[in-house]
């Protein structure tokens, strides 16, 4: 399979995941309990005349299948609908929330790759002494706690005990926000941590007890060159196609940790919009995330063969 038809294949894999998913976006709203114009008309008793005029200017009197229509149509024109509850253009609310979500995906995703990778370098290196023993044990630890309550954590001991950190909010302005956002971020990437650190450990083990490693090491290298040479460059693939899976987990995972230091994100957005059947927000959120997954794992598919030569010797000898 040459390059170029291993790009069309991802392209046209990516354009068809993208389709299902927002169909399934869409529709699965009409499986939902409960009526938007009634919330829209909430605190009055409404009348016949208003509910039809809310019905049609939302276009909810229409068909399911035009409904999808015109969402998809207006996505591509860059409108994702208007809110039901902020009664402004679903881009224009999502705009306003995405960076701080983005910022706090980006630090947290940082702090995975510093944590996880030398965590799992170490534990490798150190395969059965009492560094991995204790590696091992704190990353299961970290594990099974849930974000919510390494968030309470977080707070109790760094803010509120030791007051470094803030709180609550994200701040003002790129410092502040920086400063604000470190505990949050914090919290994010606990869990994401081990499953970095333990993939990385795994991997490196595994390349260790190769015998290419073994001549590497006879023909008098250092250990340091063997080890960044042979073993942790071949050990890279695995990580970094563990590392796309996490994009997902971490936008969804963002909903829990905005909730708990009071972040206006799209994570506390998404929330908000289930609990008051904003469609069109939740649609939008939803299909972003999607996206998000689908296109950073499509990218980690096309620089496989950058990441690791022989993925790439593999599919041109099929």
């Amino acid at each position: 399979m040459t390059y170029a038809r291993r790009i069309a294949s991802k392209l046209g894999a990516l354009l068809l995941t993208l389709f299902l998913a927002s169909l399934l976006v869409f529709f699965s709203r009409f499986l939902v309990p409960g009526d938007p114009v009634r919330f829209l008309l909430r605190g009055r008793k409404p009348s016949p005349e208003a509910v039809q005029a809310v019905t049609e200017q939302f276009g909810l009197d229409l068909p399911p299948w035009q409904q999808y229509l015109n969402w998809i149509l207006g996505i591509f024109q860059g409108d994702l609908g208007r809110s039901l509850q902020f009664r402004q253009d679903v881009t224009q609310v999502i705009g306003d929330r995405l960076p701080v979500t983005l910022g706090l995906v980006v630090m947290a995703a940082l702090m995975i790759a510093a944590l996880g990778l030398s965590a799992g370098v170490i534990a490798a290196l150190h395969r059965g002494g009492w560094a991995d023993r204790a590696i091992l044990v704190l990353l299961t630890v970290l594990g099974a706690i849930p974000s919510f309550v390494g968030s309470i954590v977080l707070i109790s001991v760094f803010a509120v005990s030791l007051g470094w950190f803030p709180t609550f909010g994200s701040g003002e302005g790129f410092w502040d926000t920086i400063h604000h956002l470190v505990l949050p971020a914090l919290a994010l990437a606990l869990v994401f941590t081990v499953l970095v650190g333990k993939v990385t450990r795994s991997s490196m083990v595994e390349q260790i007890d190769r015998e290419h490693v073994e001549v590497a090491t006879s023909r008098g290298l250092t250990r340091a060159a063997v080890i960044r040479r042979h073993v942790f460059r071949n050990s890279i693939g695995p990580i970094v196609t563990v590392s796309g899976v996490l994009v997902a987990g971490l936008l969804v995972a963002s909903t829990i940790v905005e909730a708990a230091f009071g972040i206006s994100g799209l994570g506390s957005l998404l929330v908000q919009s289930v609990d008051r059947l904003d469609f069109p927000v939740v649609q939008a959120i939803v299909l972003l995330v999607v996206a998000a997954f689908v296109v950073v794992n499509a990218l980690i598919d096309l620089l496989e063969p950058w990441i690791d030569p022989r993925a790439a010797a593999g599919a041109d000898a099929r």
